[in-house]
């Protein structure tokens, strides 16, 4: 390869990398928290949900925010790419929430078979956008 076509080759790729790069995406989950009951939701969130994150590929951190007046939890959970986040198998997610549910559960002395105090809501992802330039 010539000295101008891989110069040429080169220019083309910083332009082009950042739109072939996947975008980070974000996770939104839904929950009801009651107000009674919210110190214990993020106390189960810290000791579960969220070292098992951290050990994650692609988890880039969180945000969890709560409206009083709704009585709910909204997680945002940013992720490096879709394809990294959904590579994460359902059943690993659903043993992480078992723990969550049980350390919920343990502390409030319910049946571990009970209706989940926290139950989800809703959830979506969000992916980021740029506002076209001027």
């Amino acid at each position: 390869m010539s000295r101008a076509m891989a110069l040429l080759l080169a220019m083309l790729l910083s332009v082009a990398a950042p739109v072939m790069a996947e975008q980070g995406v974000i996770e939104q989950l839904r929950l009801a928290v009651p107000a009674s009951h919210r110190e214990l939701w993020l106390q189960a969130e810290a000791s579960s949900w969220q070292p098992w994150l951290e050990q994650q590929a692609g988890f880039e951190g969180r945000e969890l925010f709560w409206d009083p007046e709704r009585e709910e939890g909204l997680l945002l959970i940013r992720w490096s790419s879709r394809e990294q986040w959904k590579a994460i198998p359902s059943e690993e997610v659903q043993r992480v929430q078992e723990v969550f549910e049980a350390r919920v559960n343990q502390a409030l002395n319910r049946d571990p078979g009970s209706a989940p105090l926290f139950p989800l809501l809703a959830e979506g992802e969000l992916q980021a956008q740029l506002l076209p330039s001027q």
